[in-house]
């Protein structure tokens, strides 16, 4: 299988750098990650609840404060950025307000927009309706791209693939990724590393991929339930050699991770202190596995990396992101300015 990643198998010796000694690749502010998939604005309304409502059994929100944040794919790219990688995103939106404040986000988070318009399709918004740092009601306005803007995508997605080293897909099943098949395709074709965040059974659409990212629960729908450690490492075996996946990695909550690869299993432990709020977790693993493999890094020194960002992201609330200066607090300055240095 064609692929790009360095340190094919878990590593030289079977098992990366310790998590605490893990240090940034030299090369992560030239590491060029194209994110493609579905985007989403993450609206937020905060606001008092001292009262129920005299139409409904419901609690009154009185709205004091609203907050937008890059939610989906937009997310993925925006976590990639924090870390000082290059990140491009690829997505459709409406030509609407929540699409302008979409391409508004993205300039502030330092993201190269991508964007294919569709004038038919209402950006999708999940909004979410807090108070006392409780999230009392989520409503959702989405519906799927039409068939022309996709094939225009497509075409994007061939022009674009040229100037990137990562190409990472995330999936939120809301129609974006029609196509992803033939976009492995095209990005195996020129050796690039593809990395994925599945959605949904349907894992044949996803065949040739680098490495994939499913939690729990995404991986009981495609290969069941599994009965043991020794189950579970067979199941995913047999997925990986039937789909042609150079590697495979579990998302496993508060049980960490695992990396499945050829040369065997690497299990990372959770390192969360205190868990605030899951959302958006796996967009920040996934992306910090694509910053850290573009900038150079083992496969499992990036997942020993991102398994450390996932214990830091669940305590903040909503889609948030990890900057670089949590995730590598000791780097000396000298070598923050080396890895940290702008590009042209």
């Amino acid at each position: 299988m064609t692929t790009s990643i360095r340190g094919n198998d878990i590593g030289e010796h079977g098992s990366p750098t310790q998590a605490g000694q893990c240090l940034p690749p030299a090369g992560i502010a030239a590491a060029r990650v194209l994110v493609v998939g579905d985007v989403m604005l993450d609206r937020y309304w905060f606001g008092d609840t001292n009262r129920i409502s005299p139409e409904a059994p419901v609690p009154v929100v009185r709205v004091s404060r609203t907050e937008d944040r890059l939610g989906g794919a937009a997310n993925v790219a925006r976590n990639i950025a924090a870390l000082n990688a290059q990140a491009g995103l690829l997505c459709v939106v409406g030509s609407d307000e929540a699409g302008e404040r979409i391409v508004d986000l993205l300039h502030d988070s330092r993201v190269q927009p991508h964007l294919v318009r569709d004038p038919s399709l209402p950006t999708t918004i999940k909004l979410r309706v807090l108070s006392r740092q409780q999230q009392l009601l989520r409503v959702d306005f989405e519906d799927a791209p039409a068939h022309e803007v996709l094939l225009a995508g497509l075409a994007r997605f061939d022009d674009l693939l040229p100037a990137y080293d990562v190409v990472l897909f995330s999936d939120y099943a809301k129609g974006g990724l029609t196509h992803v098949t033939k976009m492995i395709a095209a990005a195996r074709a020129a050796g690039k590393s593809v990395l994925i965040d599945p959605k949904g059974d349907d894992w044949e659409r996803y065949r040739g991929a680098t490495l994939m990212t499913p939690n729990r629960a995404e991986l009981r729908q495609v290969v069941g339930q599994w009965k043991s450690e020794e189950d579970l490492h067979a199941r995913v075996a047999r997925v990986r050699a039937e789909l042609d996946l150079h590697a495979l990695l579990l998302t496993r909550s508060e049980e960490g991770m695992t990396l499945f690869t050829d040369a065997g299993a690497l299990h990372e432990s959770a390192l969360a202190r205190e868990v605030y709020d899951v959302s958006g977790a796996g967009d920040t693993v996934i992306g910090t596995l694509a910053a850290m493999l573009g900038g150079g890094a083992s496969l499992a020194d990036a997942v020993a990396i991102a398994n450390r960002a996932a214990g830091i992201v669940v305590g903040k609330l909503g889609t948030a992101t990890v900057e670089f200066d949590e995730l590598f607090p000791d780097t000396p300055l000298g070598e923050r300015r080396g890895v940290l240095e702008t590009q042209p």
